[in-house]
């Protein structure tokens, strides 16, 4: 089955408190978004599609020689616009759809590979990328029926008392059947305390149509950590610095 990418990269990222994208802030000499690219480059995807906004130049002049496509997001109205706007790109392809963020560096290939064969293996409209880790925090929460069914993805703002107690948070990372994501796309709302369009909300309407849904646990909840802070970038430096992931050090 064909394979193609999204990676959301349109963010400036306030919190970082710089002129650059932050995607472009470098981890041992690398963008940040570098990483996630190589890493999916390694599944040999037919397209990888990068979701571009803030500075977009400069980020499309960096990685003019990675055989990618740019999507441009001209408004940041939430994750799931922004990967809407990667449809045209997309209208004639046929297969799965990884979509990703693009300041994930310790995102494994071999994760996204099983996540891949998973994901056909269940014949899944949507699978999400799990952890399960101790302080889940501004992580988005994984909720399960009473069967241990993936029900829907809540975000922290929107959370009930009981549902931050959860600790299986969603990575940002899901692997989508194409049809079915630009299907539901059309359906999501800003319906939420940001009043933004999530991606995540695509989970929650997939399964009230009867399409199957499921999650695919990683076994390191680190490859979950993005960067909002400067704090964090030298937390993944660190991080980048040791293995498992000195393979990224190239």
């Amino acid at each position: 089955m064909p394979l193609a990418a999204i990676i959301l990269a349109a963010g400036k990222g306030v919190r970082m408190q710089s002129e650059l994208p932050k995607v472009f802030h470098q981890v041992l000499g690398k963008p940040l978004l570098q990483y996630v690219i190589e890493a999916v480059q390694q599944l040999s995807p037919q397209k990888i599609c990068v979701v571009v906004g803030y500075k977009k130049e400069s980020i499309i002049d960096y990685f003019k020689g990675f055989g990618l496509e740019f999507v441009v997001q001209e408004q940041q109205l939430g994750t799931g616009h922004a990967v809407m706007q990667a449809r045209e790109n997309l209208k004639d392809f046929s297969g799965e759809v990884l979509v990703l963020n693009g300041d994930m560096p310790l995102m494994k290939p071999e994760t996204l590979q099983n996540l891949v064969k998973f994901h056909r293996a269940q014949g899944a409209a949507a699978t999400v990328l799990t952890a399960r880790i101790a302080n889940p925090g501004a992580f988005g929460r994984i909720v399960r029926d009473n069967l241990g069914a993936v029900w829907k993805i809540v975000e922290k703002k929107d959370a009930a008392p009981a549902e931050l107690k959860i600790n299986e948070i969603n990575t940002g990372t899901f692997c989508f059947d194409a049809q079915s994501l630009f299907a539901i796309l059309e359906k999501i709302t800003p319906e939420n305390a940001q009043k933004e369009y999530y991606v995540t909300d695509t989970i929650a309407l997939l399964k009230a149509e009867g399409k199957p849904v499921f999650a695919f646990v990683t076994e390191d909840g680190r490859e979950a950590l993005g960067v909002n802070t400067r704090e964090e970038l030298a937390v993944l430096e660190k991080m980048l610095s040791a293995q498992p992931w000195g393979a990224h050090k190239g």
